[in-house]
């Protein structure tokens, strides 16, 4: 989504996707492309929305939240992949669930240089950790999408990210 620009249907399905999958804990790091979704966690007093001040704090709060018998989902930008590397061994060696939605910069229509090098690592990185990932480009995929995640996660204990490229929400305008 550019700026100014309403959210889109699928965000709001999205949302209520997560939480009829159970998800409980919604640790994000502020960030346009989930702001949609970060509002709807915030103003939701059946779910705890958790700001991280860094990425890779979210990955620990779903292994604890998991540890607790809930569910959470990690709303980050791909240029946060990077700093949860280390930490998705946790995920790993520990196989806990893990559920994470990544609004992609640094690929089709990027005006800003500087987020290409982080935008090509997403994939790498994820797949390098055991983490599946799966791109969404149009809207009509969205839904689907997010649901077969939430059944690989939490059923099929494989950790998922789904990758919400810039084709669906749109290159920030600088």
């Amino acid at each position: 989504m550019t700026a100014g620009h309403p959210p889109s249907p699928w965000q709001d399905q999205v949302y209520e996707l997560l939480k009829a999958g159970g998800i409980t804990q919604f640790a994000y790091v502020p960030d346009a492309g989930h702001k949609r979704l970060i509002e709807r966690a915030i103003a939701d007093n059946e779910v705890h929305a958790v700001s991280l001040t860094t990425e890779e704090e979210g990955v620990g709060l779903l292994a604890g939240a998991d540890l607790g018998g809930r569910r959470g989902v990690l709303l980050i930008q791909s240029s946060g992949v990077g700093n949860c590397a280390n930490l998705l061994s946790l995920i790993a060696l520990g196989r806990f669930p893990f559920l994470a939605l990544v609004s992609m910069r640094g690929d089709f229509g990027e005006g800003n240089p500087w987020q290409y090098p982080a935008g090509r690592a997403v994939e790498p990185i994820l797949q390098a950790m055991g983490v599946d990932t799966v791109r969404v480009d149009r809207a009509e995929d969205v839904a689907g999408v997010v649901a077969a995640a939430i059944t690989q996660a939490f059923q099929g204990n494989r950790p998922t990210a789904v990758l919400l490229t810039q084709r669906l929400l749109g290159a920030k305008a600088f």
